[in-house]
């Protein structure tokens, strides 16, 4: 089992890519005609880039680019712009009551799936998605598949909902038991080797780097 990081905590990013690849041939003929075939599995990409950052937090910085990769750890790869459903991100993590009583800490049980659809239940009472929110399906501490939910939905008063996602879920890997996790969904990954930008100024001290989703099952 790999060795899971955490992003670093440092304060605030300064700019973030985190985006799918749907792999795609592509084939353009004659006559205006094209035609289109998609394979294999979708995985995530991400690019970071940290604010100016004290002594402190570079340091961090620092550390986590020697750890995240360069002997087989991974990271828990999230966008740091939408680290929680919208409608509920006041900038602290989730919490409130289920609509069954419980206390709510993010995540929820996944009823049922579809290869871009998931039942949930375990919600609080009318939760609030939009769409460009996270899911992340859980079915061991490594074995984790994120998904952007596609269209605006309320759960209902019993904690319910249906959400529509892209890309399709693995259905052959994630069968039921799962989790629904809501508070920063990740992925996880790696960092690309040689992609650590670290230069070190008093004018300039922002460090980037970029990373590719890893799968483990």
């Amino acid at each position: 089992m790999p060795t899971v990081l955490q992003l670093p905590d440092i304060i605030g990013w300064k700019q973030v890519q985190f985006d799918p690849i749907q792999p795609r041939d592509v084939d353009r003929m004659e006559g205006r005609r094209t035609e289109a075939q998609i394979f294999g599995t979708p995985w995530w990409r991400g690019t970071w880039q940290a604010g100016w950052l004290n002594e402190i937090d570079y340091g961090k910085m620092d550390a986590f680019m020697m750890r995240a990769g360069g002997m087989g750890e991974v990271f828990r790869a999230y966008d740091p712009f939408r680290p929680r459903p919208i409608a509920h991100d006041n900038g602290q993590p989730l919490s409130g009551t289920n609509a069954g009583g419980g206390p709510f800490n993010g995540t929820a049980v996944i009823t049922a799936r579809t290869a871009t659809t998931l039942s949930i239940s375990g919600l609080p009472a009318n939760f609030q998605f939009r769409a460009g929110d996270y899911v992340e399906v859980v079915k061991s501490a490594t074995v984790i598949s994120l998904h952007r939910i596609i269209e605006d939905v309320q759960a209902t008063s019993g904690g319910t909902v249906v959400l529509t996602i892209r890309y399709a879920l693995d259905l052959q890997t994630f069968t039921l038991p799962l989790t629904a996790n809501f508070e920063k969904p990740s992925c996880l990954m790696q960092i690309d080797a040689g992609s650590y930008q670290g230069q070190k100024s008093w004018g300039s001290r922002s460090p980037s780097f970029s990373a590719t989703e890893v799968f483990y099952s």
